[in-house]
């Protein structure tokens, strides 16, 4: 089997789009009467101004986001590992997403509310479906100083 033979991953997320030479980006639904994110990709009306048909794509210019909410989770199903931060984050000209924030200490003594943190997308915990394929996901890591 050679590299071309290798399927592409999956998005394990509607928002996230696999390009034929395997790039992962993120693509929203932007309603051009309000200017509303929606992270669905088949919205018949937008939820903020009701406007019918009005979604376009749309693809965020960075990244970045602040750090809205968090939860640092000690138990959860067999075959999760714990700890981990689940975390709500406002994209940058962009919706809230919710999911796991990584690349820091896992106690609120390293983990600020409205800190900086960069959307990444990456092989999602080497999770596959029965006819082996991998997914892309998307996690927050913060950003690093400058």
């Amino acid at each position: 089997m050679t590299d071309t033979d290798l399927a592409l991953p999956l998005p394990a997320m509607p928002f996230i789009k696999v390009e034929p030479n395997g790039v992962a980006r993120l693509e929203f639904q932007k309603c051009t009467a309000c200017s509303a994110f929606s992270l669905e990709t088949n919205r018949i009306a937008c939820g903020k101004c009701g406007a019918r048909g009005s979604f376009v794509a749309h693809q965020p210019e960075t990244t970045t986001g602040t750090l809205h909410s968090y939860s640092i989770v000690h138990r959860s199903f067999p075959g999760v590992a714990v700890p981990f931060v689940s975390a709500i984050v406002d994209m940058d000209n962009g919706p809230s997403l919710k999911g796991n924030l990584r690349g820091i200490a896992q106690d609120p003594e390293s983990i600020s509310l409205g800190m900086a943190v960069n959307v990444v997308l990456d092989d999602a915990l080497n999770r596959k479906d029965d006819q082996g394929n991998s997914y892309v996901s998307h996690f927050f890591e913060p950003v690093a100083a400058k």
